[in-house]
């Protein structure tokens, strides 16, 4: 299940990242990660634009900013598969967020929007066109999960449900809840992962001084030798590696800023 070949609607489908220089993070990934990085920035696009690929699959973007109204700090971003992202950016008025963005033409021929949540998480939806999101994933150097950190627990299930239909689990309370989102009758991840496989993302409740966001989190051999490496890269470690119920992870960041969480899950081979 770690290939696919597109994805389904109401389920993140993408990470891309936005750097003010898109060439130097992607010489940073990949080395980190091993891709291959191919720039594909099309006519009229101002900066640059990168497909990262591993066993010759796409597994990511990475991008200057293009757009005027785009935040200055970089950061890696999530994209949700719709059918519509006309109706989807009308859909998050309604609900309480708002399009920040488009919808506008993609790079792959396709059509995109960019959303704000009621706490001002961003990200994106996108209809595509040729390209159909990520090819791999739930593997060592691959996109396996994606979490948002938010202030509203409450009112983000509401958005999300009423947005995507998105269900929720929660456990804990406090500080230590931890809410996942469900698609019923979606099946992805990996059997050996520790979450069931109509998961499609999870919530935690953000520290008052962090901004609401979505992160992204890749799989790796080795949680430790990852974060000793982006440090020789000159990266940096956020949080340094420490073992959970679900296995090994650290937050680590890039060069130039944009936060990155890396794990391996309880019982994956390696």
């Amino acid at each position: 299940m770690s290939e696919r070949d597109g994805h389904q609607p109401g389920v993140p489908c993408w990470i891309s990242s936005r750097h003010p220089d898109a060439e130097g993070a992607a010489r940073f990934y990949a080395q980190l990660f091993g891709w291959k990085v191919e720039e594909i920035t099309p006519p009229g696009m101002s900066g640059s634009l990168f497909i990262c690929k591993l066993r010759g699959r796409d597994v990511a973007a990475i991008g200057s900013p293009h757009r005027a109204d785009a935040p200055a700090v970089p950061a890696w971003d999530i994209c949700i598969w719709v059918d519509s992202p006309e109706e989807t950016a009308q859909k998050a008025g309604q609900a309480g967020g708002r399009a920040l963005a488009g919808p506008f033409a993609s790079f792959d021929g396709g059509r995109a929007a960019v959303i704000a949540d009621p706490a001002g998480a961003v990200f994106g939806v996108w209809q595509p066109g040729t390209h159909r999101g990520a090819q791999l994933v739930n593997e060592p150097g691959a996109w396996s999960w994606s979490a948002l950190n938010t202030h509203n627990v409450e009112a983000s299930k509401a958005f999300y449900a009423a947005m995507f239909g998105w269900q929720t689990d929660t456990f804990g309370t406090g500080d230590g809840q931890v809410t996942l989102w469900r698609v019923p009758g979606y099946v992805g991840g990996e059997p050996e992962q520790p979450v069931a496989r109509d998961v499609v993302a999870g919530m935690v409740p953000a520290p008052a001084q962090v901004v609401a966001q979505w992160s992204v989190d890749l799989w790796v051999d080795s949680v430790d030798a990852t974060a000793d490496t982006a440090i020789k890269l000159e990266g940096s470690v956020i949080s340094a590696p420490a073992s959970t119920p679900a296995g090994r992870t650290a937050v680590l960041a890039d060069p130039q800023g944009a936060q990155f969480s890396v794990s391996k899950a309880a019982g994956a081979a390696g």
